[in-house]
């Protein structure tokens, strides 16, 4: 008795750990089966559609544009100093006033200068009578070329003497250079002042200077009166202004081309020193490709995107890209009008998975 019990006791034991091995393995089994079974489908099986939003290609316009900045600079700009010391007589300017070109500001005591010319002129009055005289004799033969010679040259040298002082007389007045604003004035009447001697600025901010800098790369692309658009912290109106000049070579430094723009500034809204967001338009292309960036896939040997084809299956096309924008890319090569271009799913796709389509244009 005892020992039947002991072998059924084995076997119920190997029963059980026979279950514990063999049952998982055929729920296993089973699955397989059934998943191999026609009509049935995994949930990440091969067949199910991938949903992704697509761009239709169209041709648009496109302005290849660079945003940068740049300083307001002057049309132009003098610190008036005199050519002469001397006692400041009269100040006849207002600080901050516009003055046209030629306009006197400020007079030096000139009684000196004076004199002299007055003492020139009554001299030249005798040597003038002189040479007429010895001209006359000359004439007759009463007195030789030598003496009639040095009467003229006394008087040739008077007239020479006559016309330093006069120059010197006219540096006593200072004169507005150009059309302008003045500045602040540094000196008071009263004062002597020296060729150093600041007296004040005169600045012309009508039309007023753009100055900017550009990265070498784009140097081929610059041309002569082709538009900016700027605009600064103090006024959200944007100006137009024209390039009208630039440095022939490249700063060395910062690897930059240094370009001058003009605007009109009636208004005097723009100061020079004033920093200013700039807008450069370098070409405008009528018909380009353009693509979301995010399509545009990069590897080792160029870029590539993803397409639906006809049949709604993924096709992968190699493309050359041309300008970037802040959001879009330009294709210049591989692909074609009407292409829909993958701008979701990109890296769950392979060529020919299946797509459910959904246009985002």
């Amino acid at each position: 008795m005892k020992k039947q019990t002991k072998t059924i006791l084995v076997v119920a034991i190997l029963v059980v750990v026979a279950g514990i091995f063999i049952y998982p393995r055929l729920d296993l089994f089973v699955t397989k089966e059934a998943s191999k079974a026609p009509g049935t489908q995994g949930p990440q099986g091969p067949g199910k559609a991938i949903p992704v939003n697509v761009v239709e290609v169209r041709p648009e316009r496109l302005e290849n544009n660079l945003n940068i900045t740049g300083t307001i600079i002057p049309n132009e700009t003098v610190n008036l100093r005199s050519e002469i010391s001397g006692l400041v007589e009269r100040i006849s300017f207002k600080e901050g006033e516009f003055v046209k070109r030629g306009t006197p500001l400020l007079y030096l005591n000139d009684d000196e200068l004076k004199a002299q010319y007055d003492r020139l002129d009554y001299t030249k009055k005798l040597y003038e009578s002189q040479e007429n005289r010895q001209k006359q004799l000359l004439e007759r033969e009463a007195i030789s070329q030598e003496e009639y010679d040095i009467s003229l040259n006394q008087f040739n040298t008077n007239l020479a003497d006559l016309r330093l002082v006069e120059a010197q007389l006219n540096k006593t007045v200072i004169r507005a250079p150009f059309d302008g604003v003045l500045g602040l004035r540094q000196i008071s009447e009263g004062s002597v002042i020296g060729t150093s001697d600041v007296i004040a600025s005169i600045v012309n901010i009508d039309p007023i200077k753009i100055e900017f800098s550009i990265p070498e790369r784009y140097a081929n692309q610059v041309k002569l009166g082709s538009k900016i658009i700027f605009s600064n912290d103090g006024s959200s109106k944007e100006r137009e202004g024209t390039v009208y000049a630039y440095e022939p070579t490249i700063d060395a430094a910062t690897r930059t081309l240094r370009l001058r723009a003009e605007s009109q500034n009636k208004d005097r809204a723009f100061l020079p020193g004033m920093f200013v967001r700039i807008r450069y338009t370098l070409g405008i292309e009528e018909n380009a490709l353009m693509v979301p960036a995010e399509s545009v896939i990069p590897e080792l040997s160029g870029y590539k995107v993803y397409i639906a084809n006809l049949e709604n299956k993924a096709e992968e096309r190699i493309v050359s890209i041309g300008t970037r924008t802040e959001s879009r890319v330009q294709i210049l090569d591989g692909l074609k009008e009407g292409d829909l271009v993958l701008s979701t799913g990109i890296l769950q796709v392979r060529t020919g998975s299946p797509l459910e389509v959904t246009k985002t244009n």
